[in-house]
């Protein structure tokens, strides 16, 4: 990814962190039981942690936590709840995923949610997945989710672009815009078959414990998928 394609990001996200935050109170039932199965001396990273929804939860059940984003804007929302809350043990890391400013084999347990589908192009995307494999100790275990390409919202679009490819992307990417709040701005998203995320997964090393298609907003097709994987 270039050094521009970060500074997009992070002025796209940087732009919607306080709408973002409005919209994203709870956190995913998936997640919480990964969270409950935390250990009181582990330490955990929410990648992409945006508002804090899934970091704070882990804080409550272990030493250390550490919440990485792009967006200063969603970091400070975090600490601003942190500080009302009077939790000491989250560190706040603002960083691209593809590069993690984390020792190898130093950390216990990622949550990896809704964010590699917003990493543009296919290497960095499996580079952000083997600094998951470098940093997690042996036996560490990483829940990671993407969006599905064939949920219901999305799935007419990219049958029409399966006939009609723009040179220069990959099949799977596309503008989803936050409309939020009287505000307009495209995010990116690679939008994954299943086949594909467990293609990129294994291509980082990690070993695929479990895979759930998940429906949070369809009906007819999972609109998430979620791997369980595990340190080799």
């Amino acid at each position: 990814m270039l050094i521009t394609d970060f500074r997009k990001a992070e002025e796209t996200w940087d732009n919607i962190a306080r709408s973002f935050d409005t919209t994203r109170k709870n956190p995913w039932p998936q997640c919480l039981n990964f969270i409950e199965k935390i250990k009181k001396l582990d330490t955990i990273v929410d990648i992409g942690c945006g508002n804090g929804r899934h970091l704070i939860p882990c804080a409550k059940r272990c030493k250390k936590a550490i919440g990485i984003d792009i967006s200063r804007n969603l970091l400070r929302i975090v600490q601003k709840k942190m500080n009302n809350k009077n939790i000491k043990n989250i560190d706040l890391i603002h960083s691209n995923v593809v590069h993690l400013p984390i020792k190898d084999g130093s950390v216990d347990s990622i949550l990896f949610i809704a964010s590699l589908h917003n990493i543009k192009g296919k290497e960095n995307r499996i580079q952000s997945l083997k600094e998951i494999n470098r940093v997690l100790k042996p036996n560490g275990i990483a829940l990671i989710s993407v969006w599905s390409r064939w949920q219901d919202k999305y799935r007419k679009k990219f049958i029409k672009k399966w006939f009609n490819q723009i040179n220069g992307s990959e099949f799977g990417d596309i503008d989803i815009f936050w409309r939020q709040h009287g505000l307009n701005i495209p995010r990116f998203y690679h939008l994954y078959s299943k086949k594909e995320f467990i293609h990129d997964i294994e291509e980082s090393n990690l070993k695929i414990i479990r895979i759930d298609d998940v429906k949070i907003h369809s009906v007819k097709k999972p609109d998430n998928y979620f791997i369980l994987s595990k340190k080799q």
